[in-house]
């Protein structure tokens, strides 16, 4: 198991080619200490863990691993299906103005589509990621005070990844002084 910087993860997602709207993700607050835990999965990608923290409101840090090869029948039903009322996504920005204006007029053209016709919230929100053209998205189980059933479940799953990713997380915290509190 390779632990890497939880961005570096982002970017292989990003990179792959797999369908997008695979995806399936579950987060919500570390279990013990400061941060967020997500795993985030796709049937034939696997599943990762990523744990991140906000050094400051506009620096997130973290670590993260991928800890399954694939999406089996012991994973599947710990992951959301179509009917979780949370989504997510990646996304990447477009690499130049040209692209830039592209995206936009295919944003804007789904929203007039959907503004004109009677619309599902998980059919616009399918939309607008083919639009933008999100590598990955999909259902998410999100709590945001607290952690929902299936990431205990997970972290259960993956204990030895889950201490890994905790004391490399708990390292970063420790080198930016964040547990610290301002006087």
């Amino acid at each position: 198991m390779r632990v890497r910087d939880w961005q570096e993860i982002l970017a292989d997602v990003a990179s792959d080619s797999t369908d997008p709207d695979g995806w399936r993700a579950v987060a919500g607050s570390r279990r013990g200490g400061l941060g967020e835990d997500l795993y985030f999965g796709h049937p034939s990608v696997g599943v990762y863990h990523l744990k991140t923290y906000a050094k400051n409101p506009r620096d997130l840090r973290g670590v993260g691993t991928r800890v399954a090869r694939k999406v089996d029948d012991e994973l599947d039903p710990l992951l959301p299906g179509d009917d979780s009322a949370g989504r997510f996504a990646v996304r990447t920005p477009p690499e130049n103005e040209d692209e830039a204006k592209d995206v936009a007029t295919r944003l804007e053209e789904t929203l007039k589509v959907h503004a004109e016709a009677p619309t599902e919230p998980n059919h616009l929100f399918e939309d607008v990621m083919e639009a933008i053209d999100s590598p990955a998205f999909g259902p998410m189980a999100y709590e945001f005070d607290g952690r929902p059933d299936e990431l205990d479940e997970l972290g259960d799953t993956f204990e030895e990844a889950e201490e890994l990713l905790s004391a490399e997380l708990e390292d970063l915290i420790d080198e930016d002084d964040v547990d610290r509190g301002f006087h």
